[in-house]
C-alpha cells in the first residue's frame, strides 16, 4: 500500500510580492543549487541547497517559523525541502508556487548576477544528447539504441516520482555548486532576524 503524496500549502507570486514590498514579510529560504542562486534569486532570500538543507535541517528548524516560503526554480525541489522540514517536525511553511520561473515571469524584483544554466535544461542536454548519439550509433552497433531506451525509462521516472538522479548527479559539479553555501552563515543570519 503507499502513502499518499501531501500537497505542500502554496503562496502564489503576487500574494509573496505583496508580503515582501517592504522588506518584511516571510523568511525566504531557496533551495537551488548555490550557482542557480547565485545566477539569480529573490532579495532577501537565504541558499540552504536542498541536500545541505536535509543535513542541517535540525539546526535550520530552530530558526524558522511557519513564516517560510520555500523556493527552487519550479516548485519540486521545494516541495521536497517541505516534506523534509515538515518530517522534521516544522509543519505549515509554504512553496512558491511555480517557484522562481513564476516569480521571473510575474516580473518580481531579482538580484542577478552571471547567467548559469538551470538543472532542468542541463538534464535535458544531457538526456538528450545522450539518446541522439546512442541512436545514431545504434545504426552501426546493434543494441546502442537500448541506451537511448534506458534513459527515457528514467526520464519517465523522474517525472512519476518527481525526482531526478541526472539532476541530483549534475547538481555535484563544480559548475552547479558556485560559491559554496556557508549553512552556519545562512543560521547565523536566520537567528539574527527578528
Amino acid at each position: 500500500m503507499t502513502t499518499p503524496t501531501r500537497t505542500p500549502a502554496a503562496i502564489d507570486t503576487s500574494a509573496l510580492r505583496e508580503l515582501t514590498k517592504d522588506g518584511s514579510g516571510p523568511r525566504l529560504l531557496d533551495v537551488r543549487t548555490p550557482g542557480e542562486f547565485h545566477t539569480v534569486h529573490i532579495p532577501g532570500a537565504y541558499n540552504a541547497p536542498l541536500d545541505t538543507l536535509r543535513e542541517y535541517r535540525a539546526e535550520l528548524l530552530h530558526h524558522l517559523d511557519e513564516d517560510t516560503v520555500l523556493i527552487c526554480r519550479s516548485g519540486a525541489r521545494a516541495a521536497q525541502a517541505e516534506q523534509a522540514l515538515s518530517d522534521a517536525g516544522l509543519p505549515n511553511l509554504r512553496v512558491l508556487q511555480g517557484g522562481m520561473a513564476a516569480w521571473e515571469a510575474a516580473k518580481g524584483p531579482v538580484t542577478r548576477r552571471a547567467a548559469r544554466w538551470e538543472l532542468e535544461r542541463q538534464v535535458r542536454l544531457i538526456a538528450g544528447s545522450i539518446v541522439l548519439v546512442s541512436g545514431l550509433a545504434g545504426l552501426a552497433i546493434p543494441g546502442l539504441h537500448l541506451i537511448g531506451t534506458a534513459v527515457g525509462a528514467g526520464l519517465t521516472f523522474a517525472a512519476v516520482t518527481n525526482t531526478c538522479a541526472m539532476g541530483m548527479l549534475l547538481a555535484k559539479l563544480p559548475y552547479n555548486r558556485g560559491p559554496r553555501t556557508d549553512i552556519n552563515s545562512v543560521i547565523a543570519a536566520l537567528r539574527s532576524r527578528p
